[in-house]
């Protein structure tokens, strides 16, 4: 079970490379629903953008600590 990562001589929880990952991941999600107009079939588009942030980090972290 990974606990921490040592990153450029500093030792960071696993946590945060998933999360910089994680971003990445929405942001090019993000940009290709909105490109392919995905928008106008969610009732709540920032609840939308939420729930797709948690559920890719989520997912992202049980494959390390899974």
């Amino acid at each position: 079970m990974p606990v921490d990562i040592v990153l450029f001589g500093a030792v960071v929880p696993t946590l945060l490379p998933i999360f910089a990952l994680t971003v990445i991941l929405y942001l090019i999600a993000d940009k290709l629903t909105s490109r392919w107009n995905l928008d106008r079939w969610v009732w709540h588009p920032a609840l939308f953008r939420l729930a797709l942030f948690v559920c890719l980090f989520s997912l992202l972290g049980l494959g390390v600590y899974g």
